[in-house]
């Protein structure tokens, strides 16, 4: 059951400055114009994770399977969606806070079928992977506000971003992309 996860209350900003220890990606060195072929790889990744045989299984009671990581990927290029489309039509926009666990919960990762988290995951990372297409020049500057305070731009919120589904890839352990 997904309540059974400890809440993660890390702020991990902290990749944007460094490499990271667990997963070696390294927002420093990726390039963020190349997002959209990451997310693309993310998409064919994470698409292989989810036909696994023991997708659901999960490690330990609390650590997620699979699927529940799967889910969680979607639901951050959904979100992160969201948040792109905000910087590019407004100035200086706040994110809603978003509490990653709680959706876990709500949505019952658990109980999703693995062929729908497919299909869904396709869409929103290459949903995810034009927007970020689109964004010109002048635009990789533009800025949004966490609800914590942190402050992104276009460029590191796609650094930021690209740590995410990477990082889950190794918690499974799935191939980890050199990006």
């Amino acid at each position: 059951m997904s309540d059974r996860i400890t809440p993660d209350d890390k702020n991990w900003t902290w990749v944007l400055e460094r490499r990271c220890e667990d997963c070696g990606f390294d927002a420093s060195s990726f390039d963020s114009t190349r997002t959209p072929d990451a997310l693309r790889d993310q998409v064919l990744r994470w698409t292989a994770v989810l036909e696994w045989e023991e997708v659901r299984t999960r490690p330990h009671l609390d650590v997620w399977s699979p699927l529940e990581y799967g889910c969680h990927i979607r639901d951050v290029f959904r979100k992160f969606d969201e948040r792109l489309k905000l910087m590019l039509e407004s100035v200086d926009p706040a994110f809603e806070n978003w509490d990653q666990d709680a959706t876990a919960i709500k949505d019952r990762y658990d109980l999703q079928s693995p062929k729908t988290v497919v299909e869904q995951l396709g869409e929103a990372g290459i949903s995810l992977a034009k927007r970020f297409e689109s964004v010109t020049l002048e635009q990789w500057t533009r800025r949004g506000f966490r609800s914590d305070g942190s402050v992104f731009t276009v460029d590191s919120i796609a650094k930021y971003l690209m740590h995410d589904p990477v990082h889950h890839l190794w918690d499974v352990g799935a191939e980890v992309p050199r990006y």
